[in-house]
């Protein structure tokens, strides 16, 4: 999803102005129907994202940057099994008289085996999160279930993954949650279109932020994270903004300084902030919320040595 900037949004319960329209909540009441199709959304996405990349690259491709025959049937496998998640949530959404979503246009933007390999596991670690997140919103048990289901199996594909590309397999005790809006906000830069009949959900998107350091990043490190093609400031043209770090344990609050392009940050020293971790900005240092985040999430790999 791109943002325009013919228009000035303001995020006044943050106390900051964003040079970008930010799209309005609807307000659709989030039932059960509601979280599966959502869960459906983020589900045709990873199904596609695995179809395409095994109808582009080979066994042998992969092998070439090191991957051997394993990890190529595994990878077939993972694309089993989301298209199986695909097919049960239809089926759920069907059975309850809800339309489900369908399948969207998209445009993963990589070009080899290794941004592919890369991509997919940033994309199984927002699925974790994702589901996570949406749980505790769930009603009814029987979906509640089968949610923790599909989010064991999503866990298991993200760390193994993670393990394949050389990152820690369970960097953190405690896996992140995100709300809807911080998980689409992750999804949306992939969708070029849906369907118009698909049913509206009730989610929208920040403004894009993405990482501008490169390397290896740990604990301490000053990290760069860019707000391209539009600008945030504070309305009154002093107070402060923070990058948030979200963990199970409640957000970490870091002091966002403006440099060019962006804002730089520190990354915090806490033992839950680890491997693929989530950073927002956000003009309040209380609490993280959807009236309060101005921009992101940013998906961040923190590489600290484990114990």
């Amino acid at each position: 999803m791109k943002f325009s900037q013919s228009a000035v949004a303001l995020v006044a319960a943050a106390g900051v102005s964003v040079a970008a329209p930010l799209a309005k909540r609807q307000a659709t009441a989030i039932t059960d129907a509601t979280i599966l199709n959502y869960a459906l959304t983020l589900e045709h996405l990873e199904d596609t994202f695995y179809r395409e990349g095994l109808a582009n690259y080979t066994q042998a491709d992969f092998a070439a940057i090191g991957l051997d025959a394993t990890f190529y049937t595994n990878l077939k496998e993972i694309s089993a099994d989301e298209m199986t998640h695909v097919a049960f949530l239809t089926a759920a959404l069907t059975a309850a008289g809800a339309t489900p979503v369908a399948q969207c246009t998209y445009d993963f933007g990589v070009s080899t085996p290794a941004q592919f390999v890369a991509l997919a596991s940033v994309l199984e670690g927002v699925g974790v999160s994702a589901y996570l997140g949406a749980a505790a919103d769930i009603m009814s048990k029987t979906y509640l279930t089968d949610a923790a289901s599909i989010l064991t199996v999503e866990s298991r594909h993200n760390a193994y993954i993670r393990q394949a590309v050389g990152e820690s397999p369970f960097p953190v005790p405690f896996d992140t949650p995100l709300d809807f809006d911080e998980v689409y906000t992750l999804a949306a830069p992939f969708i070029v279109s849906c369907p118009a009949t698909n049913p509206a959900l009730p989610v929208m998107a920040f403004p894009e932020l993405t990482l501008g350091t490169t390397g290896p990043i740990v604990a301490n490190q000053t990290i760069t994270l860019l707000t391209e093609g539009y600008t945030l400031a504070a309305v009154d043209g002093s107070s402060p903004l923070y990058a948030a770090f979200i963990t199970i344990l409640g957000p970490i609050f870091v002091p966002a300084t403006p440099v060019a392009g962006g804002f730089s940050t520190v990354v915090p020293d806490s033992p839950e902030i680890n491997g693929q971790s989530y950073v927002v900005l956000t003009g309040c240092s209380d609490a993280v919320t959807d009236d309060t985040v101005v921009a992101g999430p940013a998906v961040v790999e923190i590489t600290n040595t484990l114990p």
